[in-house]
């Protein structure tokens, strides 16, 4: 028996995947190619319709596992793979996101010096269709009990990046299936409730940014974080409840930069004047901001002007209609 658990791979890298065939091989090489080899590679193929299955059949890799379900979801072929994963440390990556080499090993060996810490994570860059760098994430390191923090922002970015203890995982429970958005955020905060994390200041996690990815669908990702926000805040210490605001007015910043990335597109912009009036219900200070600005003609150009003069003004003056700069009032307890 003892022989047997020397066998047993050190972390399990968990890939839930569902039609994916033009970025899955990508994915999974970036895990092939970690310079922390003692892993296995648990693939959960959602009910895939295209050829994503027949890709990762062709790998040849002794610690790549393949398993095949009807359609679910992602959240169950998280919860799918942590019930085949003997790994002591878990950690999960999406269909089209990428690592970094160093990704494993770095956040393994932060472990392993935090041996209080539950959760390792590491900084987030954002990529295109085309794996071209489009912009740098939050850069956030919180380490430590980060749950005030945490509740005010899911500064981790998305579910491809921390590393965890797999006895934490077992102890707050597995996603929340019922969820259809936001299930990274409310898996961290009921982890950050009862552990440290600690964090990697590097960007290893290579976020895909593509026109049909969930993230783009801001009302299921605005419906699914209300109902994380409201479960948190209902257990957390009442000395953090006036956070609250903060909380919503972050989310609703958020889903506004969300709503007018990208191109022009008209029909996003009675949507994107909401989330703005919501941002700036719960947050008074961007009625001063220079953002402002940036956002009213963000918005009045899109919806006024045809989309070919539209997209000459995006084009001609990036610094002005790009509103990546609202990220930048976020606001943290850090």
């Amino acid at each position: 028996m003892i022989a047997n658990k020397k066998l047993l791979s050190k972390i399990s890298v968990i890939i839930p995947v569902y039609n994916s065939e033009n970025t899955i091989a990508q994915t999974i090489n970036s895990v092939l190619q970690q310079t922390f080899t003692n892993f296995e590679l648990i693939v959960i193929n959602d009910g895939s319709l295209d050829s994503t299955l027949e890709i990762i059949s062709k790998i040849n890799d002794d610690r790549l596992k393949i398993f095949s379900f009807d359609n679910a979801g992602a959240n169950v072929s998280r919860n799918r793979g942590l019930k085949y994963a003997v790994g002591e440390f878990v950690s999960f990556l999406d269909a089209d996101d990428l690592w970094t080499p160093d990704k494993l090993e770095s956040q393994f060996q932060a472990l392993q010096a935090n041996p209080q810490a539950a959760v390792a994570y590491s900084w987030t860059n954002c990529i295109d269709e085309k794996s071209q760098f489009l912009r740098r994430g939050t850069y956030i390191s919180a380490t430590g009990n980060v749950y005030a923090n945490l509740l005010l922002l899911n500064f981790l970015e998305n579910g491809s990046n921390p590393l965890i203890r797999r006895d934490a995982l077992n102890i707050v429970g597995g996603f929340d299936e019922s969820l259809n958005a936001a299930q990274d955020w409310d898996i961290y905060l009921r982890l950050a409730a009862h552990y440290a994390f600690v964090a990697v200041p590097s960007p290893q996690i290579l976020y895909r940014i593509s026109s049909n990815s969930m993230s783009t669908n801001v009302l299921k990702l605005e419906a699914a974080s209300l109902t994380v926000i409201e479960r948190a805040f209902k257990k957390a210490p009442q000395s953090i409840q006036y956070s609250k605001k903060h909380s919503l007015a972050n989310l609703y910043k958020y889903l506004l930069f969300k709503t007018l990335e990208g191109l022009p597109e008209r029909k996003r912009t009675l949507t994107a004047l909401r989330f703005f009036g919501k941002a700036i219900i719960n947050d008074m200070y961007l009625l001063k901001s220079p953002t402002l600005i940036k956002v009213l003609l963000n918005i009045i150009s899109t919806a006024m002007l045809p989309r070919n003069l539209a997209l000459f003004l995006f084009y001609k003056f990036p610094k002005i209609f790009n509103i990546v700069t609202i990220l930048g009032y976020m606001k943290l307890a850090l």
